[in-house]
């Protein structure tokens, strides 16, 4: 296994895949904003698979393929496959903006995908062109529902919310989980906004939603949801569960699990640590792989306690550079 110095295990790998999105969402990326990651620098099917088998080796059990958008990704399908057979790896899921679902969907589940969390937002069409600046809605409403038909998969939807823009949407989410079995996690806003929104007081806490929450719902029943997920609960007699995401208040940090690949193989221990340890050179080399090991036991060794606070002079400026 993979422990490090403050002895959390550490089984859960972030994959992003591309850079790249096919949308523009305001608290991400600028509208003039060109894929940071070319195809000439982006980890390879090879290099990733390599990357997968040797995380397996190492104790990694969890694997998640992100962006930018994955199913941009001509090889998304045959990453997914190649992660589900390999031995040690047990849990598979990628994130998506739904976008694309409608033409990978049924491979994904050929392949053994274990689940889906899908990014939205909004539940109304021009409010969800004013967020992503894509008129992409009935696509991404029409993969949600085909998600909620579709029972081989977990289902979570990550709404980030944003006061003044969609935090009034709440009970519309929360009333997704009284028919279907799906997790909604409200999301805060992370400060990787491509220096857009961050500073204009659109943020909302953890505490802001909790309290927007029981004033729709005072019925709500905490339960216990996964490490990330602070604060949990389920409305009596409802299929699915809803939960809140305190993304920038990182009240789990002595919990995390995980460590990040990014698209162009940076290996980051810590969402909010600046340092990052370049994977590619050792892909490049036929002899790599005792280097790779190395490298990945010290990112583990180096994965700071707590979560480093963050401005906007941070190196990373949006999260499709890093994995969303």
């Amino acid at each position: 296994m993979l422990i490090d110095a403050y002895n959390r295990t550490v089984d859960y790998v972030r994959i992003a895949v591309t850079s790249a999105c096919n949308l523009r969402c305001a608290y991400c990326l600028r509208e003039d904003n060109e894929d940071q990651q070319r195809i000439g620098n982006r980890l390879n099917t090879g290099q990733i698979e390599s990357i997968i088998a040797l995380l397996a080796e190492m104790g990694i059990r969890k694997i998640r393929f992100t962006g930018g958008e994955p199913l941009l990704r001509r090889d998304i399908v045959k990453l997914v496959r190649f992660a589900k057979q390999t031995p040690g790896i047990e849990d598979v899921k990628l994130t998506t903006n739904g976008v694309l679902l409608d033409r990978h969907l049924k491979e994904l589940i050929d392949a053994r995908l274990d689940g889906i969390n899908l990014s939205l937002d909004t539940l109304d069409p021009g409010r969800f062109m004013e967020i992503a600046r894509r008129d992409h809605f009935t696509r991404v409403r029409k993969a949600l529902d085909t998600l909620f038909e579709t029972p081989s998969l977990k289902i979570k939807i990550n709404t980030l919310l944003l006061r003044g823009i969609n935090n009034d949407e709440i009970p519309a989410f929360v009333e997704l989980t009284r028919d279907h079995d799906v997790t909604v996690r409200f999301m805060e806003l992370q400060p990787f906004d491509d220096r857009q929104i961050w500073r204009t007081g659109r943020f909302m806490g953890a505490e802001m939603i909790r309290e927007q929450l029981y004033r729709a719902y005072p019925e709500l029943e905490p339960i216990t949801g996964l490490n990330t997920e602070h604060y949990s609960f389920m409305l009596p007699g409802c299929r699915g569960s809803i939960a809140i995401i305190p993304a920038y208040s990182r009240n789990f940090c002595s919990r995390c699990s995980r460590l990040r690949i990014t698209a162009d193989g940076k290996l980051i221990s810590c969402l909010y640590h600046q340092e990052s340890i370049d994977l590619m050179p050792g892909l490049q080399n036929d002899a790599g792989k005792d280097e790779l090991r190395k490298q990945i036991l010290d990112a583990v060794r180096l994965k700071p306690k707590d979560g480093l606070k963050s401005g906007n002079d941070n190196a990373v400026t949006s999260m499709s550079q890093i994995g969303g």
